[in-house]
């Protein structure tokens, strides 16, 4: 299985290159309007949109946690999608994948400021200045994304496989070359685990979730996934019922049947109790 993310500076034409690469190797293609379908059958619409491909307000981020129950849904919609088969990615969740997965294959369209804003002029009928305020939003949403979801730099070439350049690379060539590399022996070496690699972390962004919106998750409550149906709680909680609280809503997964609850009440609880 081969997994594909590409992400464009806006106005650099990667969403054609998406398409084309898709037709050529005969992947399923996950634009905005795919990934937002997918969204809608498992439940997570309002929560995807919520995110809408940047960053949450600085209010949200101090004050609740839904900025991060919103992003695991997004992750599981990705990894769900994802667990199908050879895919071309061109969305939010190519983000996900780019830092999640490192079976797939990461593509970055660039271009100068100056070739994107012609683009967007002659493709949109726009004056210069309005193109040029397009893009900078578009690469300010990417920017606030990226940082609130994973800490990273969207920009970071050292998370990609594959850069283009479309000031010097035509719509067909830069088409030939992810599809050359997709199809690389490294890259399907690379790709043999995907589907585990997928299970795994979509257990782990549902379980999360489930702690997140029973209110317990926090630094000192911690998961891992043992196996594809296993999950192993540890860390530390401040009462016995929140122990067992933790333990009630990761079995609310229908996908989990074995938990080894290892937390730990904390003393001072202990001490407080017998006081």
């Amino acid at each position: 299985m081969c997994l594909i993310s590409i992400l464009e500076m806006h106005g650099t034409n990667g969403k054609r290159i998406a398409r084309q690469v898709a037709g050529k190797l005969n992947y399923s293609f996950y634009g905005e309007e795919e990934l937002l379908k997918a969204a809608d059958q498992m439940g997570f619409l309002r929560e995807v949109e919520k995110l809408d491909g940047k960053g949450p307000s600085l209010l949200e981020m101090l004050f609740t946690q839904r900025p991060r129950v919103y992003l695991n849904h997004l992750q599981e919609v990705v990894f769900q999608i994802a667990k199908g088969g050879n895919g071309v990615f061109f969305n939010k969740g190519s983000l996900v994948l780019l830092n999640s997965v490192d079976c797939a294959l990461h593509v970055l369209v660039t271009g100068s400021m100056e070739r994107r804003v012609e683009r967007i002029t002659r493709e949109q009928g726009v004056g210069k200045e309005i193109a040029e305020k397009k893009i900078r939003r578009s690469d300010r949403g990417k920017r606030a994304f990226f940082r609130f979801a994973f800490s990273e730099d969207w920009l970071n070439p050292n998370l990609y496989d594959l850069i283009l350049n479309t000031d010097k690379l035509s719509i067909e060539s830069a088409v030939e070359l992810v599809v050359g590399l997709a199809e690389s022996e490294e890259i399907k070496t690379r790709s043999a685990n995907a589907v585990k690699i997928l299970g795994e972390s979509s257990l782990h962004r549902k379980a999360e979730s489930a702690l997140q919106e029973a209110g317990l998750m926090n630094p000192r409550l911690l998961l891992t996934v043992e196996d594809l149906d296993s999950i192993r709680l540890y860390g530390l909680v401040d009462s016995l019922e929140e122990k067992e609280m933790a333990a009630k809503a990761v079995l609310g997964i229908k996908d989990i049947k074995k938990i080894t609850n290892d937390v730990v009440v904390s003393r001072e609880y202990t001490k407080r109790s017998i006081l």
